[in-house]
């Protein structure tokens, strides 16, 4: 056997066996260094893994919030792995200083941004909502003309559910670059209906019927603020009132006190008498009509 592999090794060219040979005798003599490099980077792995088990419950003891405090591990982690990336080099090819492998992590990372613009720009702006967090998981917000709840907000992208049901996934730069609107910032909203009465109708009296009906309403925070109600125009058929009050901030709130409100003054203005006007129109024509009556003896065979 030994005979065969020397007949083999001789056939190759001596400049091609001197240069395999120098391989495998810098392997041997790099393969130590090696060999510790792997052990470095499993003692890291376990270094992080404890890390990561004892970090996050520490910063929720002090009442950090959870989203602050995954960005808080993430960049732990990847300093972590970073360092022992350089350390783990260094340790198998001591020739490559820091600073050298620092060079070529930064000219690579150039190229790589370029290559990723997006989704850096994405993990950036996810970092930032979750470190400012202007609107929270539960919050229902408007953005672009997405309206929903939040459910859930990771370092690339924004999970909302919409009031239909359905779900968009959105990348983060999209909500931290345009307006956001957070209509569950506060407890409580404001919303509006139209109310119109006839014009033979006592307008003071038409809007302390409205306002009283508006006031026993439950979902009504009269509480918070009071209800508004102000005559706004002259109608085609009727003075419209505008009328104001506050209640839940999420959109079922909002439905649900409209629908109260709404059936609670009609039915005020109604057993008050006050009308409630339909359209009406007048018709004027250029000529006289000829009017014509039909006798009810008429109409009998």
């Amino acid at each position: 056997m030994q005979n065969l592999f020397s007949g083999l090794w001789s056939v190759f060219p001596a400049p091609l066996r001197d240069q395999l040979q120098g391989y495998a005798t810098g392997f041997w003599e790099v393969l130590p260094r090696l060999v510790l490099s792997v052990v470095f980077i499993v003692f890291i792995w376990l270094v992080i893994k404890a890390v990561q088990w004892t970090v996050p419950r520490a910063l929720r003891r002090t009442g950090m919030r959870r989203s602050l405090v995954d960005v808080v591990m993430m960049l732990i982690t990847v300093g972590l792995w970073l360092m022992a990336g350089l350390i783990a080099v260094t340790i198998a090819f001591p020739t490559i200083t820091p600073g050298r492998a620092l060079t070529a992590l930064g000219i690579g990372g150039v190229a790589i941004g370029f290559a990723f613009k997006d989704v850096f720009e994405n993990f950036l702006a996810g970092v930032l909502l979750l470190i400012r967090e202007p609107f929270s998981v539960d919050d229902y917000i408007d953005c672009e003309g997405i309206e929903g709840q939040v459910e859930r907000i990771t370092i690339r992208d924004t999970h909302v559910r919409q009031t239909d049901g359905q779900l968009v996934v959105a990348p983060n730069a999209m909500f931290f670059k345009n307006p956001v609107t957070i209509r569950t910032s506060r407890d409580v909203r404001r919303t509006t209906v139209i109310c119109g009465v006839a014009y033979g109708e006592d307008v003071d009296a038409a809007r302390e019927v409205i306002e009283n009906a508006v006031r026993n309403v439950n979902l009504v925070r009269d509480d918070v603020r009071d209800v508004e109600i102000f005559a706004q125009e002259f109608a085609d058929s009727s003075i419209n009132f505008e009328v104001t009050w506050w209640t839940g901030s999420r959109p079922i709130d909002i439905r649900q006190s409209r629908d109260h409100v709404v059936s609670a003054v009609k039915r005020a203005l109604d057993e008050a008498g006050i009308e409630i006007p339909f359209p009406y129109r007048t018709m004027t024509f250029n000529e006289p009509l000829t009017v014509i009556t039909k006798d009810e003896n008429d109409t009998k065979d």
